[in-house]
């Protein structure tokens, strides 16, 4: 079987990706599944490969020039210095959600929350599960409505070492459980210390500025919301945290950056105080952050 240089392998991905965007696939799949460092590469260690690993990279590209995305290719994702198991029906975690987790959590001051904290929609559990990691004293809670996510969430915590607890919980009604005998997983305190969510928020008028693999593969019910209600989830999810964030809780959001305005005005005529947004690493609003007062009676 003929071999395969480094630039042929990027080369294959050529159109449906831009150049540097093609040699950073190829580089995380010849890094997490051959194990071979850019000196290795460059030193001619795809060439090396044995006969059989060649014909495993050749089904890797072949998967790749389809257009499914590498990570599910790999079955697994980078997040926050772990490595996070996904598949089809997950959504693939983001380098944006981890500066999210920093704002929350910095990493060099591990330990720095307390109480009790609950993840809206979490996916492959990377938030909840790194938050958990960073502050093992906080009883961490995971959510979500997708059985397939809350599955490799809880692998992914197993895994992990995080002590999470994942439950099936619908968003938009409240956190309803499917389970209508069950209650909402409080604390005895009643209330959570802070809620985080990235919950749908892109709209359906930006699917065509989207890559085809995003579009083809990764779950759109955790990526779009309608074009008549882009704050469909962020409306619920700060209804439901006036019931249930304790006084002076933290509410934090990954935020679509064309609705900043919009979400932070909702915040503030619902009371909430001290509503701060952030920019991401190129410069887009992309987080918030709010404080909410329990009214005085």
């Amino acid at each position: 079987m003929p071999t395969t240089s480094y630039r042929q392998l990027w080369q294959q991905l050529v159109p449906r990706y831009d150049e540097s965007e093609a040699k950073a696939i190829v580089r995380m799949v010849l890094d997490m599944r051959f194990g071979l460092s850019m000196a290795a590469v460059y030193s001619g260690g795809v060439e090396q490969l044995s006969a059989d690993r060649q014909s495993e990279l050749a089904r890797i590209m072949h998967r790749l020039t389809a257009g499914e995305p590498v990570q599910y290719v790999l079955g697994e994702a980078p997040f926050a210095q772990d490595i996070y198991k996904v598949r089809a029906g997950v959504l693939i975690p983001r380098p944006e959600t981890e500066e999210l987790v920093d704002w929350i959590s910095p990493p060099d001051t591990p330990g720095c929350l307390q109480g009790t904290l609950l993840d809206m929609g979490t996916g492959s559990g990377c938030i909840a599960i790194t938050l958990a990691k960073r502050n093992p004293q906080v009883r961490v809670t995971g959510w979500d409505l997708s059985p397939i996510a809350l599955s490799v969430a809880a692998e992914n915590a197993r895994r992990l070492q995080a002590d999470v607890t994942f439950e099936r919980r619908d968003i938009l009604k409240g956190g309803r459980s499917e389970d209508a005998k069950a209650s909402l997983s409080l604390p005895p305190s009643k209330g959570w210390d802070l809620i985080v969510s990235n919950p749908p928020y892109i709209c359906e008028q930006e699917k065509s500025a989207m890559h085809a693999n995003v579009l083809e593969h990764e779950p759109c019910e955790a990526l779009f919301v309608p074009d008549s209600d882009p704050l469909l989830f962020y409306r619920a999810i700060a209804d439901f945290s006036m019931e249930w964030l304790k006084n002076e809780g933290k509410l934090y959001f990954e935020i679509n950056p064309l609705y900043a305005r919009e979400l932070t005005d909702l915040l503030t005529r619902r009371g909430y105080t001290s509503v701060e947004t952030r920019c991401d690493a190129f410069g887009k609003e992309r987080f918030i952050k709010a404080t909410w007062k329990q009214p005085e009676k």
